[in-house]
């Protein structure tokens, strides 16, 4: 007995270690059949749940959703897509399955970035994404290493909803162990770390997702007599996934409205009309054939000052040549 508790304990230390190398917790090394694993889980084995977007193609493509626990990297190609990538973590942020909706959202980045892009708008957080102002909490600093030691020292406390943390560019603090991490804190205390990195380019990390998010051309806004021609509709993103273990690179289109996505498809190519009118007076493509002449025979002869007519040039004629 003693042999066999010592073996399985080198086998449960082994199995954590390889955990940590391949950037996995012990938390998803659960066996119903080995206790003793349980045992090290670092979260309930019931604990884990997911993020729905609402979009059936896409949750599917998710295998079944967004982590809703630990570190979800959000990544936009240009700093001028920045605010695509906000939007779209506030949004989730908003589909988030918390019982306790008034927990404080927790926003992280570096002056730079505030004075760049500019403050939260508060009136805008309640009407587009449903976020209460009182509850959302900001915090600064001018180095990023002090924005990160704020964001881990945040990720494992368990009274915030959510935290978004901000970065411009690549940096070597933000490496692989510094975001596992980030990733082991959020899985403990039972919340989403987004990590909002804009520009730069996509560098190893421990989150299990990483999304690419861009803006898209906003539709025109829906009133019972159909679309409003020259209005601007609700937010629009790209969304393609980059990085995830369990789904397949995929791009969507999505929108934003009325706290819910929704997914826009193209039309298909039956319903789309003629791109450019027809002439005024042209007939239609389905009238009857027409006889159609490209000159007009001449009405009098040579003594008129007109060509004669081709049947009076014999020259022009070949032998064996006939019409």
């Amino acid at each position: 007995m003693a042999t066999g508790a010592v073996a399985r304990d080198v086998v449960c230390a082994l199995r954590h270690k390889i955990a940590k190398i391949e950037g996995r917790l012990a938390e998803r090394l659960e066996d119903a059949e080995e206790p003793a694993v349980k045992g090290m889980a670092l979260v309930p084995a019931g604990r884990s749940r997911a993020l729905l977007l609402g979009v059936e193609r896409l949750d599917a493509a998710l295998g079944g959703g967004l982590p809703a626990e630990g570190l979800l990297e959000i990544h936009a190609a240009a700093v001028r897509d920045a605010g695509a990538a906000v939007g779209f973590a506030l949004a989730l942020c908003r589909l988030l399955p918390e019982p306790d909706a008034s927990a404080p959202l927790l926003w992280i980045g570096t002056s730079e970035i505030f004075r760049e892009a500019g403050r939260p708008y508060a009136p805008g957080l309640a009407a587009r994404f449903g976020l209460a102002p009182a509850s959302l909490l900001i915090a600064e600093a001018e180095k990023l290493a002090d924005v990160l030691w704020i964001a881990e020292e945040a990720a494992g406390l368990d009274a915030f909803r959510a935290i978004l943390l901000e970065v411009r560019g690549s940096s070597p603090r933000l490496d692989l162990t510094a975001t596992r991490r980030l990733h082991s804190r959020a899985l403990i205390a039972g919340h989403p770390l987004f990590l909002l990195r804009a520009a730069g380019e996509a560098e190893p990390t421990a989150a299990p997702v990483r999304l690419l998010v861009a803006p898209a051309p906003a539709g025109s806004r829906i009133t019972l007599a159909g679309p409003l021609a020259g209005s601007i509709g609700p937010p629009a993103f790209h969304v393609a996934i980059s990085k995830s273990r369990t789904a397949i690179p995929a791009t969507f289109t999505l929108e934003w409205n009325d706290n819910a996505f929704q997914e826009r498809r193209k039309r298909p190519a039956k319903d789309i009309g003629a791109m450019v009118p027809s002439s005024a007076g042209r007939p239609a493509a389905e009238a009857a054939p027409r006889e159609v002449v490209a000159f007009q025979e001449p009405q009098s002869d040579t003594a008129a000052g007109l060509q004669p007519a081709r049947t009076q040039h014999a020259a022009r004629r070949r032998a064996g040549y006939a019409r």
